[in-house]
């Protein structure tokens, strides 16, 4: 997309102003680490060492599977790395291994917790265990990489489909205008649940399911502002001047009119991933999300209702969600400031 001088400096100075929010500069660092820092879930939270020398040699179990036997166990299948005597053989005399700083993964089982499932917060299990055994911590953690990834595929699909709808509809107009409203009122009077139900039934769950049934909804509240700009810029004399002088209708869609019309579509990103999460968390909270092994805030939030003792299941997993929810909104609203023209 070309992008001329003034269009740069108009969106510097959204940048200066999206700075001078403190709330909204600060959240989005925050947010941007803690994002960062679930993309290495791997290395954060494991069950397998990220390092480990034995018998003279260095061996790498995050990346490669090592048999049991390798480290002088009886079967050939894959070492256990939290069992007692592979530990044991570890703390002998010129052999060591380094341990990820949780050292359980989303779907480890503590077998050799003291107290019975789920378990408080405990210096093995620093946010407890859920109620088959495994690391809130850990799971936490992935949950979050995977809410906020979905989150973001789907705000990238649905903005790109509720752009191309709604640059349609806005550039062209009239009878285009009108039929395209009149379906896109039919599709958004679909009962979205009713379906999810429908195909959870029909298909086994999938994070690519949920991506593809969403963003055929998705679409419709971004494609509504898109529409709007387009109706509005039209019309304008530099709109005027590019038809006269043969410019092509893609080619002022694409240049002239789409970079006028970025600023409802950059303020809404961060509200509609934010959507995006709190949707996911909701399926899932209802058993129609991903599937039961996949870690996910909304099936920790189930277990803390199933087990109200278990109060570091729902406790925990509701301060991640709201923690994440807040970080965005504050974000969402320096955004809406920031590309506020009324602003010096």
């Amino acid at each position: 997309m070309a992008v001329s001088a003034y269009q740069q400096s108009a969106f510097h100075r959204a940048w200066q102003r999206f700075k001078r929010n403190r709330r909204g500069y600060v959240s989005l660092w925050i947010f941007s680490i803690l994002f960062a820092f679930s993309l290495f879930a791997e290395v954060l939270s494991n069950n397998k060492p990220l390092l480990v020398k034995y018998q003279d040699e260095y061996f790498f179990p995050i990346f490669k599977t090592y048999a049991e036997t390798t480290f002088g166990g009886d079967f050939d299948t894959e070492a256990d790395y939290l069992d007692p005597f592979i530990k044991e053989q570890f703390s002998r005399q010129g052999s060591w291994a380094v341990y990820p700083p949780n050292p359980y993964n989303y779907d480890t089982i503590n077998y050799f917790a003291e107290a019975p499932n789920p378990a408080p917060p405990s210096t093995e299990n620093l946010l407890g265990t859920d109620d088959r055994g495994r690391d809130v911590l850990a799971r936490l953690i992935y949950g979050f990489r995977i809410s906020v990834i979905f989150a973001l595929v789907l705000t990238v699909i649905g903005t790109l489909l509720g752009i191309f709808a709604g640059a349609i509809q806005g550039f062209f107009g009239g009878r285009v205008d009108l039929v395209a409203q009149r379906l896109i009122e039919v599709w958004g009077s679909m009962p979205e649940l009713y379906l999810l139900i429908i195909f959870a039934s029909i298909f086994n769950p999938s994070i690519l399911l949920l991506i593809v049934l969403l963003s055929l909804f998705g679409w419709m509240g971004l494609a509504d502002y898109v529409r709007a700009e387009f109706l509005r810029g039209r019309n304008l004399d530099y709109v005027t001047a590019a038809r006269a002088l043969g410019v092509s209708n893609p080619n002022i869609m694409w240049r002239h009119l789409l970079p006028n019309a970025m600023t409802p579509v950059i303020s809404f990103l961060p509200f509609r991933i934010s959507g995006a999460i709190l949707a996911l968390t909701s399926l899932d909270f209802l058993g129609l999300g991903v599937p039961p092994s996949t870690p996910s805030l909304g099936e920790l939030l189930s277990q803390g209702k199933e087990n109200i003792d278990a109060w570091w299941l729902s406790m925990t997993t509701f301060g991640v969600l709201v923690g994440t929810l807040v970080l965005l909104i504050f974000i969402g609203e320096a955004l809406r400031e920031a590309f506020d023209t009324r602003r010096g």
